[in-house]
């Protein structure tokens, strides 16, 4: 998009937790798109998991109808700010408000890839971690072998749960295999999806203290990823 705009336009692409806009507006997830400094999109406008009319402004996202609309608004938006009518793009996106965390531990009933009926009452008690991941996701892989060593490391006092979308069965089984046997390994459908806030992206981790309580939430895979989920979890293991 911004090759249409030689020498006007540049395109930045900026890492979720490193973003000051995206701190500024509030933004708990991604993607969310900016022109200039005003927001235009956020991750429900593209629609989540499981969804298949879409509720978002250009969601489903898979639409190549939907795909046409963003770009043709993506670019009014552009001329608009270029011609000096910021004003104008910022009054109509005055809607576009980022989503609101999770509070605590969603009510979910899964069956676990074991054949096991898995449930958010038997997590009560301890800290708990939800990891929703793909296999057509790389960083998902070395963060899947890390939750590994977490659970070894704190034992009973952890529940890792992790919760692979838009993935095949039978490819979410061969890359389960490699990995420890220790977490919780399941397939979310829409409704577990949704209870956790509507997954746009991944891999997004959940962290929840042993009341079940929003600890923590992190979306992508930042630089600091573990180092910031190993320092909250000694914080809630104590």
């Amino acid at each position: 998009m911004a090759a249409k705009y030689p020498g006007q336009v540049t395109f930045v692409s900026e890492n979720f937790g490193a973003s000051k806009l995206a701190a500024r507006y509030g933004v708990k997830g991604y993607p969310a798109v900016f022109v200039d400094d005003v927001l235009v999109a956020v991750p429900r406008d593209f629609g989540y998991f499981g969804e298949v009319d879409g509720t978002g402004r250009y969601a489903p996202w898979k639409n190549a109808d939907k795909q046409a609309k963003f770009k043709a608004d993506l670019i009014r938006m552009i001329d608009l700010i270029l011609a000096g009518k910021k004003d104008i793009v910022a009054r109509e996106r005055a809607g576009t408000t980022a989503t609101h965390e999770l509070g605590a531990l969603p009510n979910f009933k899964i069956t676990d890839l074991a054949g096991h009926a898995l449930s958010a009452e038997d997590l009560r008690g301890r800290v708990v971690l939800v990891e929703f991941w793909a296999t057509w996701c790389p960083p998902c892989r070395s963060t899947l072998e890390w939750l590994g060593a977490l659970k070894n490391k704190y034992g009973d006092n952890l529940a890792v749960v992790a919760l692979a979308v838009e993935s095949p069965e039978a490819g979410v089984k061969s890359t389960v295999a490699a990995l420890s046997p220790d977490l919780r390994w399941g397939i979310a459908d829409a409704p577990t999806a949704a209870a956790f806030g509507d997954i746009t992206s991944v891999p997004t981790m959940f962290l929840f203290d042993r009341t079940g309580k929003t600890a923590r939430v992190i979306y992508g895979a930042p630089p600091d990823l573990h180092q910031t989920a190993e320092a909250t979890l000694a914080e809630l293991v104590k």
